[in-house]
């Protein structure tokens, strides 16, 4: 092949390729013909698990080839012996590594490669290899391309590793935008988008979004009485309750504070809405209610959340309206609870009505 054309070639695996495959398996056929082998092949390596892995093979003689996805023992491998020794290229397997089982196995009498690394630690990703099973010569040019055919590979895999981790990193800050750090639930900014969410479903499916606002009654005095980490603890459990309670289609949040928000798909339009919406404000208030463990030694038997449900039909409120009406129902429930709460008037003694005073007339 002339330079050019193989230059050319080279040119466009790297530009084109999106995917190692698609760099590597035109590469391997470039090795092959630079270095006169019948086999060319990419692999990785397990130093943990202590194996070698061919990733891709490209095989030219029908008696032989190295299998593609062939899995071998690391310490028995030419490769090792390559890197150990600091001998890449060998064109008498038989005599130099004849213990090694692999490349008897295969009838390897030559073979080169080079170390593919990755990142500025130089961590080893695997190796690029040429084999043949009979006797070359290697030409310094090949040798030339070998290494940089191996480099190209390790930049690709480096750039592959920086972009997976760019995208970890840009869907873990995504999900801590929408996550509340305490408890793990959605934020207010994930309810609010959810919500509407439901509300367009509500309005395609021509049935209610049944939404219940609760407060946590009592909390201050938690805090107050023990500290803001048993607060958190207590906070943490009602998050996991309210998570516990949901049903198919239901969402959980935590507004802030000692404030949730559970809401989900209720029934159609024309049917119990009033029905539904008491039974799901039960089921949400009657998931706050229980013993908690807050630490070693410290229960609290709780009564339960002051809940406010309703109804919406959607494309009559939107999220912020929805939740709105929804807060304000809780407080009525929370002002009727404080009322029965509350202890009786003590009773009043009538009292006398006192003497008239004496008019002098004048």
């Amino acid at each position: 092949m002339p330079d050019n054309t193989l230059l050319d070639d080279l040119a466009h695996s790297v530009t084109h390729a999106r995917s190692l495959e698609e760099l590597a398996r035109p590469l391997l056929e470039m090795l092959e013909t630079v270095t006169g082998m019948e086999s060319a092949y990419l692999t990785t390596i397990d130093l943990g698990k202590g194996e070698q892995h061919i990733l891709y093979a490209r095989n030219t003689a029908s008696d032989f080839a190295i299998p593609e996805g062939l899995t071998v023992p690391w310490a028995d491998t030419l490769c090792k012996r390559a890197l150990d020794e600091g001998k890449p290229f060998n064109n008498d397997v038989a005599k130099d590594w004849g213990d090694s089982e692999a490349a008897k196995a295969l009838g390897i009498s030559t073979y080169v490669s080079t170390p593919v690394r990755v990142g500025d630690s130089g961590e080893i990703y695997g190796t690029l290899c040429a084999a043949s099973p009979h006797r070359h010569m290697m030409d310094p040019h090949a040798e030339r391309a070998l290494a940089l055919f191996g480099k190209l590979i390790g930049q690709y895999v480096e750039r592959e590793r920086l972009v997976d981790q760019l995208m970890r990193a840009n869907e873990f800050l995504a999900r801590a935008a929408l996550t509340d750090t305490l408890t793990g639930l959605p934020n207010r900014r994930a309810l609010l988008e959810q919500l509407g969410r439901l509300l367009s479903q509500g309005r395609r499916q021509q049935v209610a979004v049944l939404v219940a606002y609760a407060d946590l009654d009592g909390f201050k005095a938690i805090n107050d009485n023990h500290s803001h980490e048993i607060g958190d603890a207590f906070l943490i459990q009602v998050a996991q309750r309210l998570r516990d309670s949901l049903r198919g289609g239901d969402m959980a949040a935590r507004l802030g504070g000692d404030e949730f928000v559970v809401a989900g798909l209720g029934p159609a339009l024309d049917g119990k809405l009033a029905e539904a919406t008491q039974a799901f404000e039960r089921r949400v208030s009657q998931a706050t209610v229980g013993r908690y463990m807050l630490e070693p030694g410290l229960e609290l038997d709780y009564p339960g959340a002051s809940v406010g449900a309703m109804a919406v039909r959607a494309g009559v409120l939107d999220p912020g309206e929805a939740l709105r009406d929804a807060d304000a129902l809780m407080y009525e429930v929370k002002r009727r609870r404080k009322a029965l709460a509350a202890p009786p008037a003590e009773p009043v003694e009538p009292v006398e009505p006192a003497e008239s005073p004496v008019q002098i007339p004048k």
